[in-house]
């Protein structure tokens, strides 16, 4: 008879990121504060683990474990008006209220705030949504920006060449023109995610967005069989 191999270990932010669908930053974030449990005592950064044989607790309940997990990888077509989070805004509806509860235990790769629209993906793969948001893999990400105003030369050379100053720090934006002749309509390319990044970035120079819709996120586009509202499963792209 031939015993089973023991599981490799690995680390814990990566398992819980694996399991819970976050970024591992967000996990380490979780151990430091102290908010999970390795076998009843407090994890520490660099702990490793032994999926299926070790306990792990994160504020105060158990993960789930199974011997494998199934990944799911959606695109979804968000309108404009939807909170890109489970808890709902006021009167504004979650993107939730979009996809079968099928797919309610997937999380949103990144986000698009209520007034965005486009490219959204979710997940049930932490490892995934670190590959996809953090700064160090610099994913491309392309966007469609309709002004309150036409764009004067010298603020979209600004934009271009030199940035703006943000509170957060510099702001630099790829800006091209969606039409000949035309300084409102923008495509926008970026390879960082800061919170509302484009928005700022533009209204630090006194113009207003009236749309901003995402098309591009890393490899994966949007197309014009997906309509407003819909959504689709889709492969991981490397």
């Amino acid at each position: 008879m031939v015993e089973d191999q023991p599981v490799e270990k690995i680390r814990l932010n990566k398992f819980i990121a694996q399991h819970l669908a976050i970024g591992r930053r967000q996990a380490d974030d979780l151990i430091s504060r102290g908010d999970v449990l390795l076998n009843g005592q407090p994890a520490t950064l660099g702990d490793r683990v032994q999926p299926g044989f070790d306990t792990i607790t994160v504020s105060g309940k158990a993960i789930k474990q199974s011997k494998e997990t199934t990944f799911v990888y959606l695109a979804l077509n968000k309108p404009a008006g939807y909170v890109s989070s489970r808890r709902q805004q006021g009167d504004n509806p979650t993107i939730y209220a979009l996809i079968p509860k099928e797919y309610h235990h997937l999380k949103p790769v990144g986000r698009l705030d209520k007034d965005s629209s486009g490219l959204l993906l979710l997940t049930n793969d932490g490892d995934f949504t670190h590959r996809m948001t953090h700064p160090s893999f610099a994913k491309t990400k392309q966007y469609e920006v309709t002004l309150g105003r036409p764009l004067e030369p010298l603020h979209r050379q600004m934009i271009n060449d030199h940035g703006v100053q943000l509170e957060d720090g510099g702001s630099r934006l790829q800006l091209d023109r969606l039409n000949d002749g035309n300084e409102t309509e923008w495509l926008v390319t970026m390879h960082e995610g800061r919170n509302r990044q484009i928005r700022r970035t533009f209204g630090s120079l006194r113009y207003s967005v009236k749309r901003l819709h995402r098309i591009k996120f890393g490899n994966y586009e949007l197309n014009d069989q997906l309509q407003p509202g819909s959504f689709v499963e889709i492969p991981v792209v490397q």
